[in-house]
């Protein structure tokens, strides 16, 4: 399944998340953000479980922002559970 998430407080515009029929993930994309860093969490999230990456990014922030990207998937992710 396919899932569109619109964050707020960053630099990212979308994140579109792809998750496979076991509840893990398959592949994420950001739109806009730090291209680099963006690809890194996106490599390192496929194949775990929703859980996993909620457990590992939940709480980041980014400078002085109350967020990050990292935060905001975890976010995306709670309410993808919400959802399965």
């Amino acid at each position: 399944m396919t899932y569109t998430y619109t964050p707020t407080g960053v630099c990212a515009q979308r994140i579109t998340i792809d998750i496979n029929d076991d509840e893990t993930i398959k592949s994420i994309s950001f739109l806009g953000g730090c291209n680099g860093n963006l690809q890194g969490i996106s490599a390192l999230a496929k194949g775990k479980t929703l859980d996993e990456v909620i457990s590992s990014l939940k709480g980041i922030k980014c400078g002085f922002k109350a967020t990050s990207c990292p935060d905001q998937l975890a976010k995306a992710l709670e309410e993808i559970k919400e959802e399965l």
